[in-house]
């Protein structure tokens, strides 16, 4: 009886295998590079580039020469249900080219002025009024010197952040023969 051993509880790797405990090293640095591989990504790809959209690369000399008037503003629901922004104005054509192609800048703003949304559009002219509002592309009804046309733009996103009021709007860019 003076012989009899009783078994100590053992927890956890059997005496002798604490090499096998260790975590694999190789798999977590692999995962490890990966998430930096992944954070570089972001940063380089998802960081807010408004240096490059902010404005075109060169200054459109004849954009000048358009003069933007009685901007107004209107939603409605389309057919699919969806709430759409719509923007009319005047474009007035002070110069001495006929211009068949207007790109806009348009730029809506949240309550703290900045901007929460920007958007170039081609610049679209109503042709029609009777019995519906119809719209263009500048080019099928060519803007003449002198000439004051009425135009309507269309959005069917706007961020929620915008603070409801008029928007920027810009032209940035023409083609005038």
């Amino acid at each position: 009886m003076g012989g009899s051993t009783t078994p100590v509880p053992s927890f956890g790797a059997p005496p002798g295998s604490e090499e096998q405990s260790r975590p694999p090293l190789v798999p977590i640095a692999i995962g490890a590079v990966a998430v930096l591989v992944a954070i570089g990504l972001f940063i380089v790809f998802g960081r807010n580039r408004t240096s490059d959209t902010a404005s075109p690369t060169a200054a459109d000399p004849y954009a000048s020469n358009l003069a933007i008037t009685d901007v107004a503003m209107s939603t409605a629901a389309n057919f699919a249900g969806q709430q759409v922004t719509y923007i009319e104005g005047k474009i007035k054509n002070s110069g001495s080219k006929t211009v068949d192609n207007a790109l806009l800048q348009i730029v809506f703003k949240d309550s703290l002025a900045q901007i929460v949304q920007r958007e170039q559009q081609r610049l679209m002219v109503i042709t029609t009024r009777e019995p519906y509002i119809d719209t263009a592309p500048l080019s099928s009804a060519p803007l003449r010197p002198g000439q004051l046309k009425e135009f309507r733009q269309t959005f069917e996103h706007v961020s929620g952040e915008w603070n409801m009021q008029l928007p920027e709007i810009t032209v940035v860019k023409t083609s005038a023969e």
